[in-house]
Order: structure tokens, then C-alpha cells, then sequence
């Protein structure tokens, strides 16, 4: 039962938001990064010698399209995603709320909490997009993300070595990544006095956005790497060589050194650090508006 105040109070408030646009726009970095984060040093006969080589090197061989491997898991996993970050982030807010922890820590506890359930909804779809993307053959002859998905799931099954391969890795991966993003953000938003000046309100929740997302990016980092690695091809086929997440780190570590840690973190950054500038502005205007939409739904006159 739908009545027309309902999507009146909800289409005026203009809260529109396009969360396929900045996929659509930032993917070509995202390819990158995980084109970096499983070359194994410069002994990788597929080694690329830095990020503009990359960019080359992908547009020679595999051409323009070869930027936008795997796009759409992301684009599918979008807005479930969404849904269930700032869903739960709010139900574990409020629970947090009853404990003794200080606002701050709470925020961060939440942000935490949200992270790890988000991982459990895009595991999957992160693997189908991280098998896309290491793919090196033209975009033409490459598999379709539903046929990749088909040929994962009948060869290794939907569980851990499967469909939901490296999500021990995922889960530290939002984990730590909304854990610093909210606590960060909200707590250093309420430290910056608002401004009237609609100019400087809104450098300001860009510098407290971009200086959010970044530090979340530098921080989780590895994890990223350690899921880049396993949800990818493996050094030998038919081989599991990286198994886990903490035994992958500490393995690329072993051989590659510390640094091999932080592999894809420019792309990275200028992928998540700018996409995340004033991403909960939005997506709090979002859940009010739906919040908003919902109170009126069944409390005025139905149409039908």
C-alpha cells in the first residue's frame, strides 16, 4: 500500500544519490591496485615497473575496456552493501549506548561491528570481481562475471575455498577500514565548530572526509593485499600457496618484505581517500530520508 504523501515528504527532500557513478568512475583504479597487489616482486614476469606503466601496459594489451574487469560485482554489491553498513551501524550504536564506553570508542566499536557484518554480505561478489580483474586476456575472450561466478562455484563450492575464499581477510579488511572511518570522522566532525558560510562548511567536511578515508586506507592496507592474494591466481595452478589471511601476510612478508604490504596503496588511496570525502554526509541523508519516507507510508491516504 503506497500513498502519494509518503513519496511526496520523500522525492522533496532531494535527497538523490547515484552510488554507481563513483564505482563506474574510481574502477580503473581499482584494477590497478589489484593488479599490483598480486605481482609477487620483480622476479613476476607480469611485474609492472609503476602506476603509469600499468595504465599503459593494460591499455596496450588488453585495451580500454581492460579498466573496467570486474565491475560489475561492485556495481551489484552496491547498494545491499550500503544498506547493511549504515543499518547496522546505527543497531550497534544503539546497543553500544547502554555500555560504558566513551562516545568516541563506541563509534568506533560500531563502525567495527558494521564492517564485519558488510564483509560477510560482499565476500562473494569481491571474489567473482578479484578473479575479473587478474584476468590479463582481452576484455572480448574474458569470461562473463556470471559465468566466472558458475565456473568458481562448480569447481570449489561456495564455501572458504570457494565462493567465500579469503574472507577472513574481508572481514579485517572493513573491519579495521570502518572502525577508524566513523570513529574518526564523527569524533573529529564534532571536534570542527560547523560554519554558516556554506563554502567552508563544505571544505570542511571534505578535509575531515579525505583525511578520514586515507588514514583508513594507509591502515588497512595489508589486509587488502592478503585478500588480493588469496581470492587470486595462484603462484603454481592447482596449488594453494596463500592460505589466510595472517599466514599470507606473513609470507609476503618472508619473501617480498614489509613493503610488499602496502602494494597498490597510491590507486587505493586516490580511489577510497577522495570517494570517501563526504560519503556519510550523504549516505546519513539517505537513511533519514527513507527513515522519513517510512514514518509517512500507512499514515496518510492511500491510493491503492
Amino acid at each position: 500500500m503506497i500513498n502519494v504523501t509518503a513519496f511526496y515528504h520523500f522525492g522533496r527532500r532531494g535527497d538523490y544519490d547515484t552510488p554507481n557513478l563513483p564505482i563506474c568512475l574510481m574502477h580503473p583504479l581499482d584494477v590497478v591496485k589489484t593488479r599490483f597487489q598480486i605481482q609477487r616482486g620483480k622476479a613476476d614476469p607480469n611485474n609492472y615497473k609503476g602506476l603509469g606503466d600499468c595504465f599503459r601496459t593494460i591499455f596496450r594489451t588488453e585495451g580500454v575496456y581492460g579498466f573496467y574487469k570486474g565491475i560489475l560485482p561492485p556495481i551489484l554489491a552496491e547498494t545491499p552493501k550500503r544498506a547493511v553498513k549504515f543499518f547496522t551501524f546505527e543497531q550497534y550504536k544503539k546497543l553500544l549506548s547502554f555500555t560504558l564506553l566513551s562516545p568516541g570508542m563506541a563509534l568506533s566499536v560500531a563502525g567495527l561491528g558494521s564492517g564485519l557484518t558488510e564483509a560477510l554480505v560482499v565476500n562473494p561478489f569481491e571474489v567473482v570481481k578479484v578473479s575479473l580483474q587478474a584476468n590479463r586476456d582481452s576484455f572480448k575472450v574474458q569470461p562473463s562475471t556470471f559465468a566466472q561466478a558458475r565456473t568458481i562455484i562448480n569447481t570449489d563450492g561456495f564455501g572458504l575455498r570457494g565462493l567465500n575464499k579469503g574472507l577472513t581477510s574481508t572481514l579485517g579488511r572493513h573491519g579495521v577500514f570502518n572502525m577508524i572511518y566513523f570513529g574518526f570522522y564523527f569524533n573529529v566532525k564534532d571536534a570542527i565548530p560547523a560554519s554558516q558560510d556554506p563554502r567552508l562548511e563544505f571544505m570542511r567536511k571534505f578535509a575531515i572526509g579525505l583525511v578520514s578515508g586515507t588514514v583508513s586506507s594507509c591502515v588497512n592496507i595489508p589486509f587488502d593485499v592478503a585478500k588480493s592474494r588469496i581470492q587470486g591466481p595462484q603462484p603454481v595452478p592447482g596449488e594453494i600457496k596463500y592460505r589466510s589471511c595472517f599466514q599470507t601476510m606473513a609470507l609476503v612478508y618472508r619473501e617480498e618484505g614489509y613493503l610488499a604490504l602496502y602494494k597498490g596503496l597510491i590507486p587505493k588511496i586516490m580511489r577510497l581517500g577522495p570517494g570517501n570525502i563526504n560519503k556519510v554526509h550523504l549516505k546519513m541523508k539517505t537513511l533519514s530520508s527513507f527513515t522519513h519516507f517510512l514514518f509517512f507510508c500507512g499514515t496518510k491516504k492511500k491510493i491503492f
